[in-house]
């Protein structure tokens, strides 16, 4: 199986079907593997060009009648963009086969013609590469670096031309990998000790003591310390949210919309097996993989809920502790998931309106002098700012508790933990620590 045939499909599934490309790179990555291809070069390629299709369909509409190109079927658009995409970005392949191995392909899925079509494009992107681009900034940013252009107008609103441009160039970089000690059953140097005798360097996270990162994913994810559960995979912004959370041995804490997991395991860590985490998700199939993942970490504190975190019951004020890890517009993860920024700014208003009435009925749940953690993934201020002061209005039981008290300042804001992805290398996240206090 060639890897860009394999690559083709899985990219052609994501932009027409809408199928989510992380579901699809796990399943066929096995095949692959199989065959003995290069399993990273396909997941570049297939992440590359979902991040990058409207650059890409910007630049080769230049190289062909541009009305014509607009109407050509996306499964000759496709090979392109994948072709383009080597082009650009990937320096290890020649240009004559990326040229050569596109057209052959477009060959045997299509005919000669299309093939000749494909061939002459992109010699006539590689005789003049130059490209310019649009002189408005938001067309110029969007264009130039992949996204939505009334997304990029929007940030531009929010955070100016400069930083929403520091913003982009961030979310098309390859992520680190972040990883999470798990304290039950090793301590952090000891990790780090450990993979240092295999060549493997992990970088101790300034934002967390529990936390590293490091440029080889692939080594670790496939050691041994893995499925023994000496560690998990989690960005260091969410562990940041845990760490605002601050639980304690013996406390009854409550997750709500807790799958896949990743900060319902951290607290049962920092809970040391003790206490009692009630993990809520509607979704079975996520909350199969919390799970296997509390298994594999041998957590014995967790208790999983399968239902809707709205018809969780019965409502009465009987936690220390709340997470509310909100549905949201992922603005912060755009590197991460390839093809959440083509989705994510389409249905705010209906996001808004779950997040008000989560909050508004995790808040039930709080014992007096508890407190509650709102979280999201995303830095849209009307999502989290806005959201949690419309909450305090009218919710007078609660109030803001500083979140500098409990994780380093410099990922806080009036108050509020925020992360900037090109600032503090890490996703974007928000999250607000309240505590009931009447």
């Amino acid at each position: 199986m060639n890897f860009r045939q394999e690559a083709y499909s899985t990219i052609l599934k994501v932009l027409k079907d809408g199928e989510f490309s992380d579901t699809l790179l796990q399943q066929r990555a096995k095949k692959l593997k199989s065959s003995g291809e290069d399993i990273g070069l396909f997941y570049t390629l297939v992440k590359g060009v979902i991040k990058q299709r409207l650059k890409l369909d910007y630049i080769l509409s230049k190289f062909t009648d541009e009305k014509k190109f607009a109407s050509t079927d996306l499964k000759i658009k496709v090979i392109l963009y994948s072709a383009l995409y080597q082009l650009l970005y990937l320096g290890s392949i020649p240009e004559h086969a990326a040229v050569n191995e596109s057209v052959e392909l477009a060959k045997s899925l299509f005919n000669p013609q299309v093939a000749d079509f494909v061939n002459a494009v992109l010699r006539n992107y590689l005789r003049s590469p130059e490209i310019e681009y649009p002189s408005e900034p938001h067309l110029r940013i969007a264009y130039e670096h992949s996204f939505p252009p009334d997304l990029i107008e929007k940030w531009i609103g929010y955070w100016g031309e400069e930083d929403t441009e520091y913003l982009a160039l961030y979310f098309n970089e390859n992520p680190e990998l972040h990883l999470r000690v798990n304290t039950t059953a090793t301590s952090a140097d000891k990790l780090q000790q450990y993979f240092a005798k295999r060549n493997i360097v992990l970088t101790a996270s300034q934002a967390s003591k529990q936390m590293f990162h490091s440029t080889q994913a692939s080594e670790i994810l496939e050691d041994v310390a893995f499925s023994e559960g000496y560690f998990s995979v989690q960005d260091t912004s969410a562990a940041l949210v845990v760490e605002l959370l601050d639980p304690k041995k013996e406390e009854s804490i409550l997750d709500l919309f807790a799958a896949p997991g990743g900060k319902c395991t951290y607290i049962a860590e920092l809970l040391d097996n003790t206490g009692e985490v009630i993990a809520v998700d509607k979704i079975p199939n996520k909350m199969k993989l919390l799970k296997q993942a509390a298994d594999r970490l041998q957590l014995s504190n967790i208790s999983l809920v399968t239902t809707d975190a709205f018809k969780y019951g019965p409502v009465a004020p009987a936690y220390d502790r709340v997470l509310v890890d909100a549905p949201c517009s992922g603005w912060g993860v755009f590197s991460r998931k390839a093809d959440l920024r083509w989705q994510a700014h389409n249905n705010i208003s209906d996001l808004i309106k779950i997040q008000e009435k989560a909050l508004d009925y995790a808040a039930n749940f709080v014992k007096l002098e508890g407190c509650m953690v709102y979280s999201t993934c995303t830095m849209n201020p009307q999502e989290n700012d806005e959201q949690v002061a419309a909450f305090l209005s009218r919710n007078k039981r609660f109030e803001l508790v500083d979140a500098s008290q409990f994780i380093p300042k410099q990922y806080t804001d009036n108050g509020l933990m925020k992360t900037v992805p090109f600032k503090h290398h890490m996703d974007g996240a928000f999250a607000a620590r309240m505590k009931r206090v009447r």
